[in-house]
């Protein structure tokens, strides 16, 4: 067995525990998963048994907590340099740390007006200005980097890195609540994360919750 845990939330919606889950797997790390359903009422009290500040993802290893996604990506970074999961060049590194910092603390509107909901895909309706904004930040940013590094392989970077693992779950939203206007190189991005084997077992645990659910 092995001695980290991930505890995470539901895989319909917990777009931030999305993110460690899919660098652990895609990285083919062993971990142990426990969801922790987000809706019950000992929720909040099963969370805080193994999150400090009461949230998911958390990641359990040999005693040590940690307790946010992109902190949990640099650990995982620390703790297993030969799987290079950030860019070996400093330069290249240090703008995929930033849009990977920008992901993890930016696009309030966007995070607000469209939640995660993995299973559901057409859902269309307009975006306010601040929506399309934060939209079209992320755009500028895939472009950007698919430009400059497509040479190198599919991922923003060319290889996968820490920075695909934390726009996951907006290829995730731009499916459920599209169809966008999207340029051929975006939309080619969007279907190398959503085809991941990664991504496709991630999607078939948020198929079983709603059958869960249903039943």
């Amino acid at each position: 067995m092995s001695d980290m845990t991930l505890y995470i939330g539901n895989k319909n919606l917990s777009s931030w525990s999305l993110r460690p889950w899919m660098l652990l797997k895609h990285s083919r790390i062993d971990f142990r998963e426990v969801l922790i359903p987000l809706d019950k009422p000992e929720s909040n009290a099963e969370i805080l048994r193994h999150s400090p500040s009461g949230l998911v993802p958390a990641l359990v290893h040999n005693g040590q907590t940690v307790w946010d996604s992109l902190g949990i990506c640099e650990y995982l970074n620390d703790l297993y340099p030969e799987k290079n999961l950030w860019p070996a060049d400093r330069k290249i590194r240090a703008v995929a740390r930033c849009i990977s910092s920008e992901m993890h603390g930016g696009f309030p509107d966007l995070r607000q007006a469209w939640p995660m909901n993995y299973t559901r895909n057409a859902m269309s309706h307009l975006a306010s200005p601040a929506v399309s904004n934060d939209i079209q930040r992320i755009i500028d940013i895939w472009s950007m980097c698919r430009k400059r590094f497509h040479q190198y392989g599919p991922f923003l970077f060319g290889q996968f890195s820490i920075a695909d693992a934390m726009y996951a779950p907006v290829v995730s939203r731009f499916r459920t609540y599209g169809p966008l206007d999207l340029s051929d190189m975006v939309v080619d991005y969007c279907q190398t994360i959503w085809s991941l084997p990664a991504m496709r077992e991630w999607g078939e645990g948020a198929k079983q919750e709603i059958m869960m659910e249903g039943a």
